[in-house]
This record gives structure tokens, sequence and C-alpha cells, in this order.
């Protein structure tokens, strides 16, 4: 997932004129709909990372006070989130857990309820779900929990996985509703026997950019792939990697761009050797950390995300459709759910290079179909996407809890 910060910014909404059968005068006011009562929310997060799932809360940070919700953090983790999330100091704290089973920063979160006057907890993570659980048992709050990605396959370390898994299950007993970012988390939390009539999909959001202009590159002979990611085994670098190596003998004119930070040294050493083994360092550079992503992201001409598993609904295939930059991505989960193939990019299988391979070679078979994916990349993004509508929606579920209260 994409390490954007608060440069992503978003296009301010354009003001509309009204006619003067419009306006209203000072006598109709009392016909004017009451603002919604205001809800004080608290979001328990991990924090650690600045990746997608960090975008969500960002966004809604930036967004649910339009609504007329304030929504306050507490981070599980030290980490990177009070740093890069842009939202004011006094709204982010920082309560870290010495492990998994830290629970003695409960009675500080009890105590923080009280002093913000909450009325609502929001939790995003199977750590942050499990101290949710224990708050609201203490407070008498409602809780909501936020499936960002699925629980069973959200790395390669299966034990971490069933821990996780558990501490998810054993939480979400308690929990007042569940709200996953795709169809296809909805579908595995129903397999999981949770209550249809407690799920809401609401689909991840992003800001609206200004879009790239596709047809001041008509002419142009070379293509700039990238993968914009924090650089994890799930993600599959090596599967592009060795798509590349076969890219390499059919398209010299193809290069890579890979943008954002290792997981781990150790991982990042692994990845940098394959890259030797393969013969690819003239075309694959490695950019690093950035905190300007859309900068980086205006520059290419397709973003790769080769995931093999794991993906709720990626934030940065989004971020990539704002700008009208087409996606080359893996059939995984979530993804197809955006990426219609064929329309705002190509999808190719997981873990198959070959099949990755085809899909990069195809897409730079025809810049005038690029400029098409470009333009369907738009308005996929403004139609169905929008952090606007992903802020109202989650509002609305707030609402519609508190009232059942």
């Amino acid at each position: 997932m994409v390490f954007l910060t608060p440069s992503f910014h978003p296009i301010p909404p354009q003001t509309t004129a009204h006619s003067n059968s419009e306006r209203l005068d000072s006598d109709a006011k009392i016909f004017q709909f009451p603002r919604p009562q205001s809800v004080r929310v608290l979001h328990l997060i991990n924090g650690e990372h600045f990746s997608g799932a960090e975008r969500v809360q960002q966004l809604l940070g930036y967004r649910l006070p339009d609504q007329n919700v304030a929504p306050h953090f507490v981070c599980l983790k030290q980490g990177k989130f009070p740093e890069m999330c842009g939202l004011d100091p006094g709204k982010v704290s920082v309560l870290a857990m010495k492990s998994r089973v830290d629970f003695s920063l409960v009675r500080k979160i009890v105590q923080q309820t009280k002093e913000i006057n909450v009325d609502l907890l929001h939790a995003h993570t199977p750590r942050s779900a499990l101290i949710a659980s224990f708050v609201a048992k203490a407070t008498g709050l409602p809780w909501v929990f936020h499936v960002h990605s699925p629980t069973a396959r959200d790395s390669t370390r299966a034990f971490i996985n069933r821990l996780n898994g558990w501490m998810e299950r054993r939480s979400l007993r308690s929990s007042d509703h569940i709200i996953t970012v795709s169809k296809s988390l909805r579908r595995e939390m129903l397999k999981h026997g949770y209550d249809r009539q407690k799920i809401n999909c609401i689909p991840n959001g992003v800001a609206e950019q200004i879009p790239i202009d596709a047809f001041h590159r008509i002419n142009q002979e070379n293509w700039t792939l990238g993968m914009v990611a924090l650089i994890r085994p799930r993600k599959g670098i090596e599967v592009l990697l060795e798509a590349m190596a076969r890219v390499k003998q059919s398209a010299p004119n193809v290069k890579l761009d890979v943008i954002g930070a290792f997981e781990t040294k150790e991982y990042e050493a692994d990845v940098l050797q394959l890259v030797r083994k393969l013969q690819l360092e003239a075309i694959v550079q490695f950019h690093g950390f950035t905190r300007d992503v859309p900068t980086a992201m205006r520059k290419l001409d397709a973003m790769v995300l080769p995931s093999l598993f794991g993906e709720g609904m990626p934030m940065v295939v989004l971020e990539a459709l704002a700008l009208g930059v087409p996606v080359i991505a893996t059939e995984v989960e979530g993804t197809p759910e955006v990426v219609r193939d064929g329309v705002e990019g190509l999808l190719a299988k997981p873990r198959d290079p070959i099949s990755l391979a085809k899909a990069i070679e195809k897409f730079v078979s025809s810049r005038s179909r690029w400029t098409e994916m470009s333009q369907y990349a738009v308005e996929r993004h403004r139609s169905k996407f929008s952090d606007v509508e992903m802020a109202r929606r989650t509002a609305a579920v707030y609402r519609k809890i508190l009232a059942s209260q």
C-alpha cells in the first residue's frame, strides 16, 4: 500500500452560482434541514506504517468533520502516522502497546473517552479491535470494526495470520457494526458467520485530482511503469521483476520505477540480489520513500500492483485512477472491483510472471489505447471512489448505530 502524505491535496470544491429562484430569503430559513447532531469518534489504529489503511484513516480524519463528525485517533504502536497524517496534533495521540496482549493502556483509553466525551469507537486492525472490545465493555460505548484486508491472508507469516484471526474473532463478538472496504471482504465476513445486517461495504475513496494530460504523450515511444507500495513479500515484487526480465526481450523501451520503502533491510537485500541475478539494473530503479507520491506518480504511464494476496481495496490503485494513470494489477480480491480489464487497465493472474509479462506487453503496444484508458481511469474514480462519499457513508453508519442505542 502507498505512502501518501498531506501533499496529496484534494481539488477544492467548486462554488456554484444560484439563480434568484434558488436563493432563500431570511424568512424561508425555517425550511432548511437541521445540521445533523455532532458525533465524537475515537479511532483506534496501529499507526506503525503509513500505507493503505492509514491513508483511509487520514482521509476520514480530513473528511468526517464535513459530516459533523469529530474524529480523534489513538495509535497503539510507535510509528509514522502522527508525523505523516497532517491532522491536528491535538487529535492524534500515541499509547503504545508493549505486546499484542498488553492491556495496561485500556484504562488510559477509557479515561480519554471520558475527557473527549466520545460517542463511539472505531477500530481498524485486529490489535485495535481487541482493545476496543475491552474499552467498550468498560464504558458501554458502541464500536465499529473496519476490515481493510483479509486477516487470514494479510501476511506471509502463518502464525501471525492465525493469531490476528483469533483476535479478530474474539473481539467481533461484541462489535456493533462491521465496515468492509470491498464486496469480496463482505463475502468473507459473511462466510465466517457474521450478521449480514451488521455489515456495510463502504468502498475506499481518495481525493479528486487534476489528471495527467495523456494526449501530450501520444507520440512518446518509451514507457515508464511504476510500483508504488510498502515493499513487502505479499506485494509480489519478485513476480514483477521476473516479468520485466521477459518484457526486456520484446520491449526494451520499458523501464520500471519502484517507489516506496522496504518493510525490512533483509527483504531489501533479497530483492536487490534478484535484480542483479536477472540483470535488470539498467531498467529497474529504486527511489525509496517519498513524501510527494503524486508528483512521482504523474511521471508514470502505468501503476503496477503485482500483489499475491491480501488486498481489500488498494488505495494506490484509486490514487492512480484519480490522476488518470492506468493500472496493471493482479486479480486479487478487491482489485477487480476497481479496475476493469481492458478499460482502466489490465489484469493478470497472481503469482504468474508470464501472465503479468503478457499484460505489460499488451499494455505498451498501443499509445492510443493507453490514452483511452487514462480517460476511463479518471471517470471511474470520480463516479465510484470519492473520499467525500466514503466519509458520508461512514458517518451514516455512526448515526445508525447511535440511533439504535
